[in-house]
């Protein structure tokens, strides 16, 4: 080999490396607004993902409404206009109803079981093959325990206090659950919760747990809270990546997102844990606090499973996520129960699993 052929090689060889090594840059922003707590999960998945990509991929991330309104952050992603959105899947129901259990249950999973049924019952799966078929890939990396409950200034004490009650309530399944408990269920944004109970538009509000109410400031406008928060029984967040995008990685920059979601699925769960009893204490000391009894409860359980059959039977995509979880329950029962009260929770008197197992296609 000449000198000068050499050197046309040993260049084009560099070139060529450095083409393999080139950095990355993503653009990704989220449904959440820098006042809301919720927000520090996203940042949390941003940094640790940029300190183990380092070199590879950098992502610069934007706060809720800074770059496009919420409610359009998936169409973002899914066009390619941006890279990534930080999300809670429920927020897209209406394109598909499977993204409502992706999301959040009425009265099933706790956090722990979305994260058991996530690592190990094959929910990733789902999540991927759910917002696959909108050109995305999806890491859930966030996890919080069930919702506070309804803040209002009338006691809800029972059934009996939520008849013809005007109530902010988010979810597919939970406005028809309310509504079969006597309830009206009003959807309005988050932004919009405190203004409307000031001003009286709606009898009581639900939001998120203790703490993202406490930041909303809902303590201002209301005297009373009704727990336990039977309508979200626990809540997922995650980021939604462009297909292409993703496909434009190595398989070793993937991989260290991947680890960068799980340990953010892990410390979202202590975090929003410790985040939330501070802030009961604060709302204890704040606003007067009921908790519905045990026949309430049994109650609502009971309708929730119904509306849980319902609605999964009219979208085989939700009948086939639903399945999943409860199978999943079925399965953990032997060993939770036989290990309770060590062990993790509840098992819930949940829906029938030959009952969606019919309506699955």
């Amino acid at each position: 080999m000449t000198i000068k052929a050499f050197v046309f090689a040993a260049g084009a060889a560099t070139a060529l490396a450095g083409q393999a090594t080139a950095q990355e840059n993503w653009t990704m922003t989220t449904t959440w607004p820098s006042s809301l707590e919720l927000i520090e999960t996203d940042r949390h998945f941003v940094d640790l993902a940029n300190k183990l990509t380092q070199g590879e991929l950098t992502i610069e991330f934007f706060d809720g409404g800074s770059l496009v309104p919420s409610g359009e952050v998936f169409g973002a992603v899914e066009s390619g206009t941006i890279q990534a959105g930080a999300d809670w899947p429920g927020y897209w129901a209406g394109r598909d109803a499977a993204f409502s259990p992706l999301a959040t249950t009425p009265s099933l999973f706790n956090a722990v079981d979305y994260v058991n049924w996530i690592q190990q019952w094959g929910g990733a799966d789902l999540y991927n093959e759910i917002y696959g078929n909108y050109g995305m890939v999806y890491l859930p990396y966030g996890v919080t325990n069930n919702e506070s409950g309804f803040r209002t200034n009338e006691p809800i004490r029972n059934l009996e206090d939520l008849q013809g009650k005007r109530l902010r309530l988010s979810g597919l399944e939970q406005g028809k659950l309310l509504e079969r408990l006597g309830g009206n269920q009003v959807s309005m944004a988050g932004g919009e919760i405190y203004q409307s109970l000031e001003r009286g538009v709606i009898d009581g509000a639900e939001f998120s747990t203790p703490n993202v109410d406490w930041s909303g400031g809902f303590q201002q406008v209301t005297q009373y809270w009704a727990t336990p928060g039977w309508h979200q029984s626990a809540s997922v967040f995650g980021v939604m990546i462009n297909k292409s995008s993703w496909d434009a990685l190595s398989a070793e920059t993937q991989e260290k997102l991947q680890i960068a979601a799980d340990a953010t699925l892990l410390w979202s769960l202590a975090f929003t844990e410790k985040r939330a009893t501070e802030a009961y204490a604060k709302f204890d000391e704040a606003v007067e606090i009921n908790r519905y009894d045990d026949e309430t409860l049994a109650k609502v359980q009971e309708m929730a499973n119904e509306v849980i059959v319902e609605t999964a039977c009219a979208n085989p995509n939700s009948a086939k996520v639903y399945l999943s979880m409860v199978e999943y329950l079925n399965d953990y029962a032997q060993w939770r129960d036989a290990s309770a009260p060590f062990n993790l929770g509840r098992t819930p008197n949940g829906p029938d699993a030959a009952a969606l197992r019919d309506c699955v296609k």
